[in-house]
This record gives C-alpha cells, structure tokens and sequence, in this order.
C-alpha cells in the first residue's frame, strides 16, 4: 500500500497534504483511506473507480475547480454527489488528460 497522494507535501499535528497527479492511462495505486478528507481538483479528468479486488465499479468526471468532502464510514467513503466507495481502492486516469489534486487529511 501507499499513500493517499503521489507525494506528501506536508504534515503537522492537525492535516496531512497531498498531491496526487495522475497521466492520462496511469493507474494509480492501491491505497486505504482512514481518516476524513477534502480534495481540490487542480486539473479535471475522467477516473475510473476500482474495488478493493481490482473490480471496476464505475467512472467518475472530476472538474478542475471542484472541491469535494469525504467522510469515512466503517470501510466506505461517503460524499454527497458521489456514489459510496471502499476505503480501499484505486483510480485509473482514462481522459485526455493529467489529473491534479490537493488532498487535506484531516486528524482526529
């Protein structure tokens, strides 16, 4: 497993910051949310969703400009406006191209 995000910018004893970008066909990782988080998409895309045993559970637009928050819920991922996702999963950048976001972390 990894991180949240392609890259940890920074970290206190509040928020954890990510960014994740995303080529067009790159296939993120494998990767287990545990704590509540916001994202703000920079550059928008299509991503698809994959489970957590690599099965496609759908496609999802991410416009640039959209900010969006997720709440952990047992093992989904919850947000109004978007279906349930597992904690666990993946994302596949299948647009035309590359897919930047801030992720915020938030500590309990």
């Amino acid at each position: 497993m990894c991180g949240v995000g392609t890259q940890k910018v920074f970290e206190d004893d509040r928020v954890i910051v990510w960014h994740l970008d995303l080529a067009p066909g790159q296939h993120g990782e494998q990767h287990t949310h545990k704590l509540d988080y916001v994202v703000r998409v920079i550059c928008g895309s299509t991503l698809e969703v994959f489970g957590p045993n690599t099965e496609l559970l759908y496609n999802v637009e991410l416009e640039a400009g959209a900010a969006v928050a997720f709440q952990i819920d047992g093992d989904q991922i919850v947000s109004t406006g978007y279906p349930a996702v597992p904690a666990t999963h993946s994302v596949n950048n299948v647009g035309s191209g590359t897919f930047r976001e801030v992720l915020v972390e938030f500590k309990n």
